[in-house]
């Protein structure tokens, strides 16, 4: 009898475990549900990227129409004065992340929908150019990426919006925007930001190589360009998705890192995010902090939806995203959309 007994107790254990293995299972393969997150392998490798986003891609031509930017971002080993300065921040970070330092130049451009009129509407989202440079500190493991940074610059004419839009549309011989003695006027511009991103789900097939991979963030960003709180996700589908933790954009987007880990070789990924962002301030909409001007009632939630590609092949790194966002002002009449193109080297 006791023997039986041991022998039915036995069978129902296996038969547990046979119920329980495949529920089990994605903790056994992914790193960053089973692991705590470690510091990556230190790469010595610095990333210059070029960034543009145009709605002319999305084939429209009106609010946010274009943006710009070429960044910088140094190697994993950063100099002493880089790692004494990120010292203010480690209470954000895990002691063993790697770190990273960089700078950049940018531009961003916004007219309203109906730039054939001399006269803009003053319903209508407000004429404003935006030129600014950039310093950011990047601290991450393997599953967490931090990221700050500070923008710096001038919004109004002095930002050359006006020259840099008309000229190329005369380029390509398209009509010019009409309204730009009613843009914003001069502002000196600053702003922080800081953002987190980690890997909540990262499972990768150990025959084929193909993974998928989900990426929160959290973002807040102060200043009198723009104030506001985010959060978002992204979900991506690829081949070596631990090179880098997305495809980079020019913020306030949902945007992954300008730096990529070409030690991987060769890899790709589709991807797909979603973020929503409430918006106390956006200079772009407001209008001029201490002058009158032009200005709209700004809607306080805002949402994104994108969707793209990226391929990287030894030193080079190109992605593409196309982006849908919702509408931004009172009175606003179609939704933005734009497409998103950056190509990187590391080196």
């Amino acid at each position: 009898m006791h023997s039986r007994h041991d022998e039915e107790r036995g069978r129902r254990a296996r038969t547990r475990h046979a119920v329980l293995a495949p529920l089990l299972l994605p903790l056994c393969v992914s790193p960053a549900l089973a692991q705590e997150s470690v510091a990556p392998l230190r790469d010595p490798n610095g990333t210059l990227t070029f960034q543009i986003e145009n709605d002319t891609i999305a084939d429209t031509d009106r609010y946010y129409t274009n943006g710009a930017q070429i960044s910088w971002l140094s190697p994993s080993s950063p100099p002493s004065f880089v790692t004494d300065v990120g010292k203010l921040g480690a209470f954000l970070y895990a002691p063993e992340s790697q770190l990273r330092w960089g700078f950049g130049i940018g531009q961003m451009i916004f007219t309203p929908e109906d730039t054939s009129i001399a006269v803009p509407d003053p319903a209508d989202r407000p004429y404003a150019g935006y030129l600014f440079g950039s310093v950011s500190f990047l601290a991450y493991t393997e599953e967490v990426l931090n990221t700050f940074e500070l923008q710096f610059g001038v919004v109004g004419p002095s930002a050359l919006g006006e020259q840099i839009q008309n000229t190329v549309h005369d380029i390509i011989n398209d009509n010019p925007a009409r309204g730009w003695d009613h843009q914003l006027k001069d502002e000196a511009a600053i702003n922080l930001t800081f953002d987190r991103k980690w890997r909540a789900v990262s499972l990768t097939g150990e025959t084929t190589g193909i993974g998928i991979d989900v990426t929160p963030n959290v973002t807040v960003a102060v200043g009198n360009v723009s104030t506001y709180a985010a959060a978002g996700l992204m979900l991506r589908l690829g081949q070596n998705l631990r090179a880098d933790f997305g495809a980079p954009r020019i913020r306030p987007a949902l945007a992954g890192t300008a730096f990529y880990d070409k030690r991987e070789g060769f890899g790709w990924y589709l991807f797909g995010g979603i973020s929503g962002r409430v918006v106390l301030r956006d200079i772009f909409l407001d209008g001029n902090t201490f002058r009158d001007g032009p200005s709209v009632d700004k809607r306080p939630l805002v949402g994104d939806l994108q969707a793209g590609a990226a391929v990287f092949l030894g030193a080079t790194r190109l992605t593409y995203s196309y982006v849908l966002r919702s509408e931004e002002f009172e009175g606003q009449k179609n939704n933005s959309a734009f497409g998103a193109l950056s190509l990187s080297w590391s080196f």
